[in-house]
């Protein structure tokens, strides 16, 4: 995209590009039916674009999806952009009640939908006040429209629209882990943005490169890690439907060798807990690992790094910026911290008024830059407190040391102050980790009998581990003896598993109200 111009259109960018650059039999996407080019995954999104043109669906209308990871999405998401229109990705994890809210709320006329994910969809259909046609993707479409069907009587080819490069290209619904979900608005230049600046200046992806993501597509760290990345430099993007786990993971690893993996923190020491994770069972050609969605806690860096021989590149994005904006690099790993500012980010941590704080003081951090969000769907007060100017507010709380790396302390409302002095809750959640006991741990905070706020812990231990006294004085120590004597956790419940978003992110906002009940 040359600086200077107004008319830019993503998806033309993003895959027909490739085909003007001679990348037209080049593999694009794998995913688990088969494998498609760059001239049939073009051919695929100009059918999705006069698909919906079809059907009537104008420019700027919004188009709900709530697909896996199959071919479907790409085609429907750029064919969409390239159309003008607004694709809506959506969490594919829902209840019926939350796709009742989220649908009615962005006002699409259309949804396509995966035939495996139907019947949770279904129950609210009849509730949509502008719901008009639903489309149904990868089997079975009962009474509906099917996706195949529509798209194999439609042309495949469709000239790009002269959208304009500020113009909103498509909506992503942020988690939603301290409540409803909202809805972020993203311009045409911002997938490139994220590719040029994170992708490749962070990652160095390039053409050979095969980028695998146990992150789902829907959501913004799995969008650049799926599609935007591999697709700005004409690599293959693996796609996979199933849900992520240390076996599927792995099946994957090893028949694709993908040369880039992307995970979260709560995956990798899955993993890592699972004898079979091996570089022998994995992949040969990886170069690159990535996590992101919650902060790297060090001891399972560091068991990856001797396992696999290669650094987690541990990274923090969000919904509101796209993708990751701050980050560690290679050559520049600091375990404990988020690493430095992703070229073409600017970093501040700012107090309540927005005033610098001194180095070493914790405040909240605001980023600045080209791929920000345009703000959130008819949320007004919202969108002013975190879309603030050029800085964007991410409610996480960081200091900065002398060397300029970012440490995370947590989000700016699961902060706490323990004897007039405030405890990360992320920081005794590493501490913890770091004990051979522990798979995960969230801790909150309690009020104890005198109602002051002390830390409690939720910890999943490992498989026949028995808690009792003993260990609890144990952890105590540990704690005491990694961060300091005022942040070990007073009490400590052993769960099976802790309660997390569809992206990893622990809810610790659940486990405070359980606190607060007990």
């Amino acid at each position: 995209m040359a600086e200077d111009t107004r008319i830019y259109n993503a998806a033309d960018d993003m895959i027909d590009r490739n085909i003007r650059e001679g990348r037209t039999d080049k593999v694009a996407v794998i995913d688990d039916t088969g494998s498609y080019t760059y001239a049939e995954l073009a051919q695929r999104m100009n059918r999705a674009a006069n698909m919906l043109c079809t059907l009537g669906i104008e420019r700027e209308t919004r188009v709900a999806q709530i697909m896996l990871d199959t071919v479907d999405f790409p085609a429907l998401f750029w064919g969409a952009i390239k159309a003008g229109i607004i694709p809506v990705a959506l969490n594919t994890l829902l209840t019926s009640e939350q796709y009742r809210g989220i649908l009615n709320d962005c006002r699409a006329p259309v949804l396509v939908v995966s035939a495996a994910l139907l019947p949770v969809v279904e129950p609210v259909l009849s509730d949509l006040d502008y719901l008009e046609h639903v489309i149904v993707s990868g089997g079975d479409a009962g009474s509906h429209k099917a996706f195949d069907e529509l798209c194999a009587t439609a042309s495949d080819s469709f000239d790009a629209v002269d959208t304009c490069v500020d113009e909103v290209a498509f909506w992503l619904y942020s988690s939603g882990s301290t409540g409803m979900p909202k809805g972020v608005m993203h311009r045409q230049s911002s997938p490139m943005f994220t590719a040029r600046t994170y992708g490749r200046d962070v990652l160095e992806i390039r053409e050979d490169d095969v980028a695998f993501s146990a992150a789902k597509l829907f959501f913004a760290y799995g969008l650049g890690n799926g599609m935007s990345f591999p697709f700005s430099v004409g690599a293959t993007a693996i796609l996979m439907a199933e849900r992520p786990t240390p076996a599927s993971v792995m099946q994957r690893l090893s028949k694709h060798n993908p040369t880039i993996y992307f995970g979260v923190p709560t995956l990798y020491g899955a993993m890592l807990a699972d004898d079979a994770c091996t570089p022998e069972n994995g992949s040969n050609r990886l170069r690159r690992c990535v996590s992101a969605g919650e902060a790297l806690p060090e001891d399972i860096a560091r068991r990856w790094r001797e396992r696999f021989g290669l650094e987690i590149l541990d990274g923090i994005g969000s919904t509101e910026l796209l993708h990751i904006f701050l980050s560690n690099q290679e050559g520049k790993v600091k375990h404990n911290t988020t690493g430095l500012a992703v070229p073409g980010y600017k970093m501040r941590i700012v107090d309540e008024d927005g005033a610098a704080v001194p180095q070493g003081e914790i405040g909240e951090l605001v980023v600045d830059g080209g791929s920000a969000g345009d703000g959130y769907w008819n949320q007004r007060e919202k969108s002013r407190r975190s879309f603030a100017g050029r800085w964007t507010w991410t409610g996480d709380k960081y200091y900065q040391d002398e060397d300029g790396y970012f440490h995370y302390c947590g989000r700016s409302d699961d902060m706490f102050k323990v004897s007039g002095i405030w405890v990360s809750p992320f920081e005794v959640e590493a501490a913890l980790m770091t004990h051979d006991t522990v798979q995960e741990a969230a801790v909150v905070p309690q009020a104890d009998d005198e109602e002051l706020l002390k830390p409690k812990a939720y910890v999943v231990f490992n498989s026949g581990v028995n808690y009792d006294d003993a260990l609890y004085e144990e952890l105590k120590g540990h704690v005491k003896e990694q961060v300091g004597p005022w942040k070990y956790p007073r009490w400590i419940e052993p769960l099976d598993d802790l309660p997390k978003t569809a992206t990893g992110k622990i809810q610790r906002f659940v486990l405070a109200a359980k606190s607060d009940n007990s």
